[in-house]
C-alpha cells in the first residue's frame, strides 16, 4: 500500500489483497451470518431430515446459537460451544483466495435444541409434515418457502448485538427475538414473541426429540425425557403470565406452544434447555431471568451506525492512449474492519454514489467518483448475506441478490447503516446445493425483476439432492431459470429455462432481457441470448417441463478461446460513450473483458457479434452500471475460479476518451458475404486486398460431455476455412463487403483482419458471430452501389477451400498454442495451483495419475493426447473435469507440439 495525508486520513492507493491482514469471516460485533447447515446426524435425539438452505446463524452471546429456517420460519438447531465452520465457498476462500474446496456447514459445538422439516408455526391442529411442493426428483428434498397462505419470512431488524425476526405465519403478523440466558454455567434458549391480533388458533413448533421415551406438562412447563434411562431431558417453559399460550406434547417427541385465537396482541415468551434429568430444578432460575416484551419501537426506529468509519481511495486514471481505457477505482483494502473486498456487482444512485456487493455478504457505499478519481469516499453500510453476486437501486433504494433471496436494505435512522433487511422476495427456491448460485438481478422499466440461478451443477459436496444428469443434481425447481418476479415480490414465475449457468442483462428503456451461460455439460461454448418469455436454451436438468421444447438459439456463440466464461450485459443507456451509445457490453469473467455486441436483423431471425474491446483488464469483469453523472461503464468484478486475471478483485470504469474508434460498428452476414462498417474512413488498397482477410467457420455438438469440439458442417472434426473472392469498399469508404461463397446458417464464424485506416493506422482484430438465418443483401441501401451477388461468386463452385500452412511440430510453437488456447489460465506450468481449476504441467510428463475412480496411469504422450481431446475420460483425482474437448480445434500437428511443450516444463 501506498498511502499520503489528507486530512487526518490515510488514502489507499494500491489495493492490498493480503491474507495476514484479512481478519476471520465472522466478525465478533455482528449477530449474524446467513448460510446453509446440514444438521441431519445430530444424534439420535435429534430429526433426521434437518436440511437448511437458508439459515439465519444467529449469534446469542455465551457461546450460544440459533439456526432460524427463513423458508419454513422454524429454529432448525439451536447449539452451545462453537459456531458454524466457515466452509461454504464465499467462506473457505475468503483468506485463502483461490480455495474452492467448500464443504455444507456441520453444527460445530454441542446441538441442544432442533426440530423437523414442517413449518415452525402452524394452525391449531399441528401438522409435523412439509407442505411445500415435492422437488424436481422425487428422491430429494423439497425446497424454498412455504406457501404464502401458510407463512412468509418479512425481514430482520437490527440494533447492536440483538436482532429482532419479522414473518407472517397463517396470515398473522408475528415478531421474534431470540436470545439465551445462562445461570452458574448452564444456558438456555429464548423465544420471545408478540403476535399481532392471533385471528385463529396457532401453535409453535418448539422442540422435537426423536428418541423421547416419557413426557409431562405441568402448568408453564414441559419435559421430554430421552433415552431407554430418561437420564436426559428437554425442558421447554413459558416465561411469565402467558394468558391463552399452553403447552403440548405430542407422542412423546413433538412440544408445541399454543395460542387461542385472540382480538389483541399476545406477548410471550419460550425457555427452551437441554441437560441431565437430575439437574431439571435449575430450569426454574433460567425461567425467571427470560425476558418477556418486545419493544418494536426499539427495533423499528434503527439502532445505532455500526460502522461509524470511512475509507478513503484514489483512483488510477489510464492515458488516453485509446478510444476507450480502463480507470481503476482502488477498493479500500486494507480497511479498520480488516474485512476482505471482493466486489462482484456495483450499482448507481441519482447523485452518482454508488453501492457495491462482495462475495463475501458485504456491501459498501462510495462517494466522490468524478473524472479524476482523486477522492473516493467508502463506507461500509450492510454485512451478513449469503453469497450474494447482485446488485439493484431502484428509486434510491437498495437490492441485493443472494442464495437467500432478494433483499431490501433499510437504513431506517438516515445513519449509514442498514437497520432493517427486508425480505423483499425468497420466493425462488434455492437448493443446499453449493453450485446452484443466485448469478443475476435485473429490474425492467415497469418494476418487474429478473433473476438467474445456476443449475446444480455435479460438483463440490454430495449433500441430499440425487444425481439427474451428466453434470448436474437435481436441484430446485427453479435451478438453472430466468426467474421472473412481480414488482411487490409476491408472484413468481419461470421466463426461461434450460440454462447451465446463466448471467443477466437488461435493456434499460426497452425491458429486453439478455443473458449469457458457461461452457459445461449440454452447452458447447458460451452464447449470448436475447431472451423471450418461454425460451427454452437447451440443458435437460434444468428445462423444468415435459416435453422438452425446442431449442432457442442464441444471438451468438463465442469461441471457447475467445470467452469460456461469460458473465453479466450492460446496455449502455449514455450519450457519452461514443460508438458504444446505445449498444450492449458483454462480460467476460475468464478473458477477462469487455466485448461489445452487435445484432444484425433479417426479416425471420436475429444474429449477432462480438468485438473484443482491448484494455488492461486486472480481474474478471461480472456486473455493471451507468453512472448517470458521467455516462461511463463502472464494473465490478472478483477472481476465484480459472481466469486470465492475476488481481483478486478490481472495480474499473471503461471510458471514452473522445479519440477515434477502431471497434466496427455494425455487420450484416448476407447472401454471398458478409459486411463490416466502421466509424473511420478505411484505406482502398488494404480494404480491396483479400489477403488480408481469413475467415472460417464450424458448428458445435451439444451433448452431456463438457463443451465441445469444433465440427464441420457435414459433422465431421474440424473448421472450414472459407475463401475470400473479393473485398468491396462501400461508397462512404467505412464499410467493407467480404464476397464469401456458400454461406449457410451455422454456428460459429470468424472473420480476422488487417486493414487499415485512410490516414495509416493499423486496423486489425477478429470477430466472431452466428448465422441463424440468411437472406438476400441490399447493397444499394449499404452503400454499395451495384454489386450481384452472381457476379461476385460466379465461379464459386469450381473453387477450393484454402488450406491452412502447418508449421513444423516444436515446444515453442507448443508454448505459444498453449497460451492463444488459454491453457494457461487452468493450469500452470511452475508448479503452482491457486486460482487454477486443472493440475499443473510442471513435472506431469511420466508421472503417475490417480485418477477419480481409484485407478491409475502414467502422463505418456497418448495419455496427453486423449486429455486434450477427450479430457473427461480420465479426470484426475481431486478435480471437477471441467475441460472442453480440442477435436476440431487443434490438429495434429498442433497436439503434438503442445505435448512436445509440456515434456520441456515436466522436466
Amino acid at each position: 500500500m501506498v498511502s499520503c495525508s489528507s486530512s487526518d486520513e490515510d488514502i489507499i492507493t494500491e489495493q492490498n489483497f493480503n491474507p495476514e491482514e484479512i481478519a476471520p469471516f465472522v466478525e465478533p460485533d455482528f449477530p449474524f451470518i446467513t448460510t446453509s447447515v446440514d444438521a441431519r446426524e445430530l444424534g439420535e435425539s435429534f430429526p433426521n431430515d434437518n436440511i437448511t438452505p437458508r439459515c439465519l446463524a444467529l449469534r446469542l452471546g455465551s457461546e450460544a446459537y440459533a439456526c432460524f429456517d427463513t423458508d419454513m420460519l422454524r429454529w432448525s438447531v439451536a447449539w452451545t460451544g462453537d459456531f458454524l465452520p466457515m466452509v461454504t465457498m464465499g467462506q473457505i476462500s475468503y483468506r485463502d483466495f483461490h480455495n474452492k474446496d467448500n464443504e455444507i456447514p456441520l453444527i460445530a459445538g454441542d446441538p441442544q435444541i432442533a426440530t423437523g422439516l414442517y413449518p415452525g408455526w402452524m394452525g391449531a391442529e399441528p401438522e409435523f409434515t412439509d407442505p411445500r411442493p415435492p422437488a424436481p426428483n422425487p428422491d430429494g428434498p423439497s425446497w424454498g418457502p412455504l406457501p404464502l397462505e401458510l407463512g412468509r419470512y418479512n425481514g430482520l431488524y437490527m440494533d447492536g448485538q440483538e436482532v429482532l425476526l419479522s414473518y407472517t405465519a397463517q396470515n398473522t403478523d408475528i415478531y421474534e427475538k431470540p436470545g439465551v440466558v445462562s445461570t452458574n454455567g448452564v444456558k438456555a434458549f429464548t423465544r420471545t414473541f408478540q403476535v399481532d391480533s392471533p385471528g385463529q388458533a396457532l401453535s409453535l413448533a418448539a422442540a422435537e426429540v426423536a428418541n423421547g421415551t416419557n413426557s409431562e406438562v405441568s402448568g408453564n412447563t414441559a419435559l421430554i425425557y430421552q433415552g431407554e434411562e430418561q437420564d436426559t431431558v428437554t425442558v421447554i417453559g413459558l416465561a411469565g403470565d402467558t394468558p391463552g399460550v399452553e403447552l403440548e406434547v405430542t407422542g412423546n417427541r413433538y412440544a408445541t406452544a399454543n395460542l387461542s385465537a385472540a382480538d389483541s396482541n399476545v406477548n410471550f415468551t419460550v425457555v427452551l434447555w437441554k441437560g441431565p434429568a437430575g439437574e431439571v430444578e435449575q430450569f426454574d432460575q433460567l425461567l425467571a431471568q427470560a425476558d418477556t416484551n418486545i419493544d418494536l419501537a426499539e427495533f423499528k426506529n434503527g439502532g445505532p451506525a455500526r460502522w461509524s468509519e470511512t475509507v478513503h481511495t484514489r483512483g488510477q486514471l489510464a492515458p488516453d492512449t485509446a478510444a476507450y481505457v480502463i480507470d481503476r477505482l482502488t477498493l479500500p483494502i486494507p480497511n479498520p474492519w480488516k474485512r476482505n473486498v471482493r466486489v462482484v456487482d456495483a450499482s448507481f444512485f441519482d447523485d452518482n454514489s454508488a453501492a457495491l456487493v462482495t462475495f463475501e455478504g458485504d456491501l459498501w457505499l462510495v462517494d466522490g467518483i468524478d473524472d479524476e478519481l482523486e477522492s473516493l469516499e467508502w463506507k461500509r453500510y450492510a454485512s451478513g448475506l449469503y453469497e450474494p453476486q447482485s446488485i439493484e437501486v431502484v428509486d434510491n433504494e437498495i437490492y441485493v441478490f443472494g442464495k437467500e433471496g432478494i433483499t431490501h436494505l433499510q437504513d431506517l435512522n438516515d445513519d449509514g447503516s442498514a437497520d432493517y433487511y427486508r425480505n423483499f422476495s425468497s420466493l425462488m427456491e434455492q437448493s443446499i446445493e453449493t453450485r446452484e448460485w443466485a448469478s443475476g438481478m435485473v429490474v425492467a422499466p415497469d418494476g418487474t425483476f429478473y433473476v438467474s440461478k445456476f443449475g446444480a451443477l455435479d460438483m463440490g459436496p454430495e449433500t441430499s439432492s440425487p444425481k439427474s444428469i451428466m453434470g448436474f443434481r437435481a436441484g430446485s425447481h427453479y435451478g438453472g431459470s430466468i426467474v421472473e418476479i412481480s414488482p411487490d415480490g409476491r408472484q413468481v414465475d419461470h421466463y426461461a429455462t434450460g440454462f447451465r449457468g446463466p448471467y443477466l442483462g437488461i435493456n434499460p428503456e426497452t425491458g429486453v432481457v439478455t443473458a449469457s451461460d458457461q461452457q459445461g455439460h449440454y452447452m458447447p461454448s458460451t452464447p449470448i441470448y436475447m431472451v423471450d418469455k418461454g425460451d427454452y436454451y437447451g440443458v435437460p436438468a434444468t428445462a423444468h417441463r415435459d416435453p422438452l421444447p425446442e431449442i432457442t438459439p442464441p444471438l451468438t456463440w463465442i469461441p471457447h478461446s475467445v470467452d469460456r466464461s461469460g458473465t453479466g450485459q450492460v446496455w449502455v443507456n449514455s450519450d457519452k460513450m461514443g460508438p458504444l451509445s446505445g449498444q450492449m457490453v458483454h462480460l467476460s469473467y475468464g478473458r477477462p473483458g469487455m466485448f461489445k455486441v452487435m445484432i444484425d436483423s433479417t426479416s425471420d431471425a436475429v444474429q449477432g457479434g462480438v468485438s473484443f474491446i482491448k484494455g488492461n483488464y486486472p480481474a474478471p469483469t461480472m456486473k455493471g452500471d451507468i453512472s448517470p453523472a458521467d455516462g461511463q461503464l463502472y464494473v465490478a468484478g472478483f477472481s476465484l475460479w480459472g481466469s486470465n486475471s492475476d488481481v483478486i478483485s478490481s472495480f474499473v470504469r471503461l471510458r471514452y476518451t473522445g479519440q477515434e474508434s477502431l471497434l466496427p460498428q455494425d455487420f450484416s452476414v448476407r447472401d454471398g458475404g458478409v459486411m463490416l462498417r466502421f466509424g473511420t474512413e478505411l484505406d482502398e488498397e488494404a480494404a480491396k486486398n483479400i489477403a488480408n482477410y481469413r475467415v472460417k467457420r464450424w458448428n458445435y455438438q451439444r451433448s452431456e460431455e463438457y463443451g465441445s469440439g469444433h465440427y464441420k458442417l457435414d459433422g465431421s472434426p474440424g473448421e472450414e476455412i472459407m475463401p475470400v473472392f473479393s473485398a468491396h469498399l462501400s461508397d462512404d469508404k467505412r464499410g467493407v463487403f467480404i464476397a464469401i461463397p456458400d454461406i449457410r446458417e451455422v454456428m460459429q464464424m470468424e472473420v480476422s483482419y488487417d486493414l487499415q485506416t485512410s490516414d495509416g493506422r493499423a486496423l486489425s482484430n477478429d470477430f466472431w458471430f452466428t448465422v441463424n438465418d440468411v437472406e438476400e443483401p441490399e447493397f444499394l441501401a449499404d452503400s454499395f452501389g451495384n454489386l450481384d451477388v452472381d457476379q461476385l461468386l460466379e465461379g464459386a463452385s469450381a473453387q477450393t477451400v484454402a488450406q491452412n500452412v502447418e508449421e513444423p511440430v516444436s515446444a515453442e510453437r507448443g508454448k505459444t498454442l498453449f497460451q492463444r488456447t488459454g491453457c494457461f489460465a487452468c493450469h500452470s506450468t511452475d508448479g503452482t495451483t491457486e486460482g487454477k481449476v486443472g493440475p499443473t504441467m510442471e513435472g506431469l510428463f511420466g508421472s503417475t495419475r490417480t485418477l477419480q475412480d481409484g485407478s491409475s496411469t502414467t502422463a505418456d504422450e497418448e495419455y496427453l493426447r486423449q486429455s486434450i481431446l477427450e479430457p473427461g475420460e480420465q479426470v484426475v483425482e481431486g478435480y471437477e473435469g471441467e475441460m472442453p474437448s480440442f477435436l476440431g480445434i487443434l490438429s495434429d500437428s498442433e497436439i503434438n507440439s503442445i505435448v512436445e511443450y509440456i515434456k520441456t516444463v515436466s522436466e
